[in-house]
């Protein structure tokens, strides 16, 4: 079967098992429509929260930014998850103690002022804001790809649907429907990364794939050979970092604070029955989410290389437009990928400066990279799916 033919069947099996919990766990009480009745197990607790915390964002974007920006592209890891542990530590079982649903509610009567409560509800209104628009944006993407839709068109069928479960079954359908979420993304996510892992290295577990020797013979590990290929392209090497001591620190400050203050994420930790449980759950959400961050940079790695390899070809020296890969047409249609032929050869040549002639959106790595590595239609059809579970 072909790619499209396997992605209308698995995103829609997919979204019809999210629909079917929609459906099954529908609310009859307030309680069960705002906090899930206050008893959804810490398990399926901390897999729906780490479901709310990764999404689109982590299953998107991040191996995105690594695989452009290299070692710069650690700082994100660090925020999202101390952002993680803040919130889970220091903020969400306090919150639940306290009896509050809202991190302005809590304020406005912790402080005794409503000025102080509606300052709150303004940052988290922006940071809500600004977490929504890059959530939507990815699920724009990846509908324009395998749907053949505008990336707006793309943006209303993913609201809608979410619309449609998120009113039917409240925060106890959510809940249900996220852990679902969670299998679909975390599986989609480590299918292709140990497949491509298998195919580059040689290693099942791509966290030693990152770390190992290519399996061309050569005895060159992975990353000395991304450093090799960024520094003769122009770039910096793979593995240096230019982000001062200054930089990484208000950056990972401003992710931690930002995320440790979604709201959508705090009330994860009212759905189960006690404090204890919320501790617990975290924990548990800790690992779930472990297992997509620890992996995130070496597909970010292999997306590189291969990307890299693909576009160039062998010797580096470009691949004529002809012969261009079948993944860097289907993305063009899209629009993310973009090809401008400065020197009139008629091949297509990525580089740093001038002699650049692609331009390419860091946010279809992680998508295309099944296409890049040429595994199978159901691999990127699964992959589809778990970026639209995000």
């Amino acid at each position: 079967m072909s790619v499209q033919t396997w992605t209308y069947l698995i995103v829609g099996l997919s979204f019809l098992l999210y629909i079917g919990i929609a459906i099954w766990s529908r609310v009859a009480t307030t309680k069960e429509f705002y906090v899930a009745g206050g008893g959804v197990h810490p398990v399926a607790n901390g897999m729906a929260t780490a479901a709310d915390w990764m999404s689109a964002a982590s299953f998107i974007s991040m191996a995105g930014l690594i695989s452009f920006m290299g070692y710069d592209g650690a700082v994100y890891l660090l925020g999202w998850t101390g952002g993680y542990v803040l919130l889970a530590l220091l903020l969400a079982p306090y919150l639940r103690k306290f009896g509050k649903f809202t991190v302005p509610d809590f304020i406005g009567d912790r402080y005794y002022s409503d000025t102080a409560r509606l300052v709150a509800v303004v940052c988290a209104l922006f940071v809500s804001f600004t977490y929504v628009a890059g959530q939507m944006r990815g699920v724009g993407i990846v509908f324009s790809r395998f749907l053949e839709v505008d990336i707006t068109t793309g943006v209303i069928i993913g609201m809608v649907i979410v619309f449609f479960y998120a009113v039917l079954g409240g925060m106890k359908g959510i809940t249900y429907t996220q852990v679902a979420q969670y299998c679909v993304l975390i599986f989609a996510y480590l299918v292709p990364a140990i497949f491509i892992s298998i195919l580059l290295t040689g290693h099942v577990i791509p966290q030693f794939g990152f770390g190992a020797q290519v399996a061309d013979g050569s005895g060159t590990y992975l990353l000395d050979k991304l450093d090799g290929l960024n520094t003769q392209l122009g770039f910096a090497a793979y593995t240096d970092g230019s982000k001062g001591m200054i930089d990484v620190f208000a950056i990972t400050l401003a992710l931690m604070v930002g995320t440790a203050g979604l709201p959508h994420v705090i009330v994860r930790f009212f759905t189960v029955p006690k404090v204890r449980d919320a501790r617990t759950s975290a924990g548990w959400a800790l690992l779930f989410i472990a297992l997509l961050y620890t992996t995130a940079p070496a597909v970010a790695s292999f997306a590189r290389l291969n990307m890299i390899q693909t576009i160039n070809g062998p010797e580096l020296t470009g691949t004529a437009r002809a012969d261009a890969p079948a993944w860097v047409e289907n993305w063009e249609k899209t629009g993310l990928i973009k090809w401008e032929d400065k020197n009139g050869d008629g091949k297509m040549f990525y580089a740093q400066g001038e002699a650049n002639e692609m331009t390419i959106d860091r946010d279809i790595m992680v998508l295309a990279n099944p296409e890049i590595a040429n595994l199978p239609a159901w691999v990127i059809a699964l992959v589809a799916a778990g970026g639209l579970a995000g």
